[in-house]
């Protein structure tokens, strides 16, 4: 069976972060990043990137301005995260655990 060029391979099971968290990373990571450079980073179809992204600016997490053909996008760090079991728990909090530093990059993990 071949698989079409663009469209990244699925993934079966559980995973411990969600889709919206893997694009709202990507998006911290760059804030002028490509629909296609998130679905492939995150390994989604560039239209499921396209609805997160809506999800997460029709809920106030996130917000863009176009300049030319290229969005930059704005998250909202202050904003709580939705379930209840994180209550008081902020974006920035959340992104801190997701979002690689800028010291680190290019380090490489440390062997444990």
């Amino acid at each position: 069976m071949q698989r079409m060029v663009g469209v990244p391979e699925s993934h079966t099971g559980w995973t411990f972060i969600t889709n919206h968290a893997r694009v709202l990373a990507a998006i911290a990571d760059n804030p002028s990043i490509r629909i296609r450079d998130i679905a492939a980073h995150c390994r989604l179809t560039e239209r499921a990137v396209q609805r997160i992204i809506s999800d997460l600016e029709q809920d106030g997490y996130l917000s863009h301005t176009r300049d030319g053909r290229t969005n930059t996008y704005r998250i909202e760090p202050d904003k709580v995260l939705r379930h209840p079991a994180e209550a008081g728990l902020s974006v920035a909090s959340l992104l801190s655990l997701l979002v690689q530093d800028e010291t680190d990059r290019g380090k490489k993990p440390v062997a444990r």
